[in-house]
């Protein structure tokens, strides 16, 4: 697949460019030997962020619910450094809804900043949790989903 050379790539993204939000602090261990927060600190926020809109939204009951969404595909790009101890906003959106399929964009925003550090997205296929098949998005679902559509 290419990949767009730095030069091509979209500027970040701004706080008004996402729906709801979400804050975050930052921990010492979150910091690599690089005095940065370390890539894989972003996807657990990225995930955080998503899973805690579908549990507050009453979509997902992680327990006990008979749909769960799966992640099939994620990415991240990075603009700035975040370190400890910077709170972090994360920024949520719908780029798409498909049959059984969601892609959830997310930017994390360092302290006060309107320009995200680092925007991902997750794609998650809501599957039955017995079977582990695609299953179909109810309408409900849709509805709450199409309120943070980009």
């Amino acid at each position: 697949m290419d990949q767009p050379s730095p030069a091509s790539r979209p500027p970040p993204g701004r706080r008004a460019d996402y729906r709801l939000f979400r804050s975050f602090q930052t921990r010492w261990h979150d910091n690599d030997v690089y005095g940065h927060m370390n890539n894989a600190v972003h996807y657990t926020l990225f995930d955080s962020a998503v899973n805690a809109f579908l549990v507050e939204a009453g979509l997902l009951d992680i327990g006990h619910g008979e749909r769960i969404g799966l992640v099939v595909e994620s990415g991240c790009r990075y603009h700035a450094e975040i370190a400890f101890p910077d709170p972090v906003a994360a920024g949520l959106r719908v780029g798409r809804i498909g049959r059984s399929a969601v892609t959830y964009e997310i930017g994390l925003f360092a302290g006060e900043s309107d320009v995200a550090a680092a925007e991902g997205f997750f794609v998650h296929v809501t599957v039955d949790r017995r079977t582990r098949r695609p299953a179909a998005l109810p309408e409900a679902f849709r509805l709450e989903l199409e309120r943070i559509v980009q």
